[in-house]
């Protein structure tokens, strides 16, 4: 490491050096912060605000972990119970991930119901969901380049298959900054069950190649929900208000020696977030403060489904505090301990909805009521989806299917009760208005008053954005 202090004294110091580090330091010390705290600023086009007026404010994502099957959730195929049991011709087997398992088309085991004034088709397995449909968009036209998890995962979450690249969380908070400087921009919880991380782990949440600020933070709503968030109980508030000043005053120091490092520029504003973090989220992650109809509205004392129903009760609270980008993952790193059925197909996707139905669909009332969905918009969906035809097994399941799954947004500029795109008569590959991923990402980011084509970070001698070289704004899904 190099010294805090140059080897010759002070008074050598060239006049326009001294006065660069003396005066025009601290401006950009106050600049730095303004900065991370408002977005990319001069970097970009988008100085911390959007392009055009948006139509939302904030996003949160359920992340369905493990690629839930759209035949047996929301694209309802009445031509898999016709055929049950036939091959489907031509299927080449290496689609999936297990080549020797292929069995033939397989009807799904729930019934579905339309729903709503749209007459949305939806699975037995979201009775609550299923009475929100009118507000959501889905797109069933989706398609993506890998079978695999943590790539698939990869691609949906930063647009890449290969580790590196800034998620669409930490884009959003680069393009857009925070609306709550005592809360992070971008905060990810995982399954608390002790399923583990979704594969990719927290690659599917970093900041990639922007400022480490950008990341997302993990919380957890099963214990304490920042490791170390609170101060030891002898330390007073002014003793750690010195510590962080002398720490900032160090770090700033040996920036100004070595140059501009984003690693410690992330690790300065982490200490400075850290610190305001402990007067402002115990009362954002207090949920004892909400009624007891809103508790039970979510579920919270269910068995079942409490642990989701407090991860999704934390976003809407998160969000009405500013909050920018929320994002909640159901299931773990397993198969069967994600919605990744490639056995029981019925006991996998049943047991799994009946966590998150109630949940979500309180979610989305408690944002309607309180005027917030308007400006939040809501993302459902997994990786991938799953093939119509059965994995073999002694509990028949299905495996993964990257040429057809289906999504839905709600809220935040979504028009509500419609349908985009389709797959064919199996559910097997979008076949009409197909959907990549690329062009989710741009209709995210749209709906965020932000153009996909300009949000863009110079790195490498060259200037990246989220959806690449490609990716058009899903125009029939805004409203």
């Amino acid at each position: 490491m190099p010294p805090l202090l140059h080897s010759r004294p002070p008074l050598s110091l060239p006049r326009r050096t001294l006065l660069a580090r003396c005066g025009a330091g601290f401006g950009l010390l106050a600049l730095d912060r303004l900065l991370a705290e408002e977005g990319p600023g001069a970097q970009t086009s988008t100085g911390g605000s959007p392009h055009f007026a948006p139509k939302a404010k904030r996003v949160i994502w359920l992340f369905i972990n493990g690629g839930p099957s759209q035949v047996d959730t929301f694209d309802y195929k009445p031509e898999l119970a016709k055929r049950d049991g036939e091959p489907l011709a031509g299927f080449d087997a290496n689609t999936g991930f297990f080549a020797g398992s292929v069995g033939g088309l397989m009807k799904s085991p729930f019934a579905f119901r339309q729903h709503g004034e749209s007459g949305a088709w939806v699975s037995e397995i979201f009775p609550r969901l299923a009475g929100h449909v009118d507000r959501m968009a889905f797109v069933k036209s989706c398609w993506t380049d890998s079978n695999n998890h943590a790539p698939a995962l990869l691609r949906l979450n930063t647009g890449n298959t290969r580790v590196g690249s800034p998620c669409t969380g930490s884009w959003v908070t680069y393009g857009l900054g925070s609306e709550n400087r005592d809360l992070p921009g971008f905060v990810v919880m995982v399954d608390t069950k002790g399923r583990g991380l979704p594969k990719g782990y927290a690659q599917n949440w970093s900041a990639g190649f922007l400022p480490g600020a950008f990341q997302g933070t993990g919380l957890d709503t099963a214990g304490p929900p920042i490791a170390n968030l609170a101060r030891r109980a002898a330390m007073t508030d002014h003793e750690q208000r010195a510590q962080f000043d002398l720490a900032a005053r160090l770090n700033a120091r040996h920036r100004d020696l070595t140059g501009t490092d984003s690693e410690l520029e992330a690790r300065i504003e982490s200490y400075e977030l850290a610190y305001r973090m402990q007067m402002t989220a115990p009362e954002a992650l207090d949920l004892a403060a909400e009624t007891r109809e809103t508790l039970d509205l979510y579920g919270l004392d269910d068995p079942t489904c409490g642990h989701f129903a407090r991860q999704c009760l934390t976003a809407r609270r998160l969000v009405e505090r500013g909050v920018r980008f929320v994002q909640i993952y159901s299931g773990g790193e397993e198969n069967q301990q994600s919605w990744d059925g490639h056995a029981d197909i019925r006991g996998n996707h049943a047991g799994f909805a009946a966590e998150t139905d109630r949940p979500i669909a309180a979610l989305l009332e408690d944002l309607d009521r309180r005027g917030l969905l308007d400006e939040t918009l809501v993302v459902w969906g997994g990786e991938f989806g799953r093939l119509p035809i059965a994995q073999k097994g002694d509990q028949p399941g299905r495996d993964h299917n990257p040429h057809a799954f289906t999504m839905w947004l709600a809220g935040g500029g979504v028009k509500g009760g419609v349908t985009h795109g389709a797959s064919d008569e199996f559910g097997f590959k979008a076949v009409e208005n197909r959907v990549s991923v690329n062009d989710l990402h741009a209709t995210i980011l749209h709906l965020l008053g932000l153009d996909h084509t300009r949000l863009t970070h110079r790195f490498n001698g060259r200037d990246f954005r989220l959806t690449d070289v490609s990716g058009d704004v899903i125009r029939g899904i805004v409203a």
